[in-house]
């Protein structure tokens, strides 16, 4: 049965990529590590929040619990992008909580956790192109918890209304006197609309000159 099961505390076979430790140098670290990683969790899960659940697992009356944690954020907007690392006092008490809470329910998210190397200043940032985790670069599927479609996708469907916009404008411009083409294209039309407008005539100026010799003899008569 012990073959059959593998066992809660099993060591991960994830190795950060941008250590510079070997495999078996990493594993020596995990056996004494009281540092876990976190993943899939809610964009909105707040530090409070991890503190609560984390913390079940932890016996501050022999002095331990949890020392602190590091959100991990868009490396761009410096806002949660769905990790985090809870460092303990105790390499038991960061055994406990995997064993217990990985795979369990956090903000309606079935959350993983691994056993940590150690954190250093910089991995709280995420390392996709668009600032967030990698895994949100190719997702393509719709998570609400996760900011909506990944960042590939995102960029596709934008591209996508652009080009509907600029087929939209294109059509426009085939219709005759339209003006929603943008660009320079209003000025023709006001050309258009100032040239329909009637423009003064001579006889506009005899009149003009008629009404003023009038009024000039009114004034005259009048004194």
């Amino acid at each position: 049965m012990a073959d059959i099961i593998d066992p809660l505390d099993k060591f991960s076979t994830y190795k950060d990529s941008q250590a510079s430790a070997d495999r078996q140098t990493q594993l020596t670290l995990l056996r004494k590590s009281a540092t876990l990683y976190v993943g899939n969790l809610s964009f909105y899960t707040t530090e409070e929040q991890i503190y609560e659940l984390f913390s079940k697992c932890t016996t501050p009356e022999e002095g331990g619990g949890i020392k602190r944690i590091i959100m991990g954020l868009d490396r761009n907007t410096r806002t949660p992008c769905g990790f985090c690392f809870v460092e303990y006092y105790s390499h038991a008490e960061a055994l406990a909580c995997m064993k217990y809470i990985s795979g369990t329910k956090l903000d309606e998210r079935i959350i993983r956790c691994d056993l940590d190397s150690g954190y250093r200043d910089g991995r709280q940032f995420g390392r996709g192109r668009s600032g967030g985790q990698v895994r949100d670069e190719h997702r393509q599927d719709y998570d609400p918890g996760r900011g909506g479609w990944g960042a590939q996708a995102q960029a596709q469907q934008e591209q996508e209304r652009r080009r509907n916009r600029e087929q939209v404008y294109a059509d426009a411009q085939d219709v005759p006197g339209a003006v929603a083409g943008g660009g320079e294209d209003w000025k023709e039309g006001v050309s258009n609309e100032v040239s329909r407008k009637r423009q003064r005539s001579p006889d506009d100026e005899g009149d003009d000159l008629r009404h003023e010799r009038q009024a000039k003899r009114q004034t005259e008569e009048g004194v």
